[in-house]
């Protein structure tokens, strides 16, 4: 797990975005929340990040649009997880 508390330090958001930063080019599942008890999960390229934001381009066939961004807050209050290669952001 990429983003957990260290040593009881609660995460910032640019710890978070620095993170992000580092897996840029690589291949993401995004879970997020949708509602109660649902979720939708999109698997795409970590294509670019933004001061506040990060976009995803979403894999081709997949979904009836091709890029999708996410906040780094959405991150930090666990509405969504993002996962590169068996490590996990949440």
């Amino acid at each position: 797990m990429l983003y957990r508390e260290v040593s009881g330090m609660p995460i910032t958001l640019s710890v978070i975005k620095r993170r992000m930063d580092d897996h840029i080019g690589q291949h993401v599942l995004v879970t997020s929340k949708i509602g109660r008890r649902k979720t939708t999960k999109r698997h795409g390229i970590l294509r670019e990040t933004f001061h506040a934001v990060f976009i995803v381009e979403l894999d081709p066939g997949k979904s009836s649009f091709e890029r999708v961004s996410y906040s780094y807050t959405d991150i930090l209050t666990k509405n969504i997880a993002v996962n590169f290669d068996d490590e996990q952001v949440d």
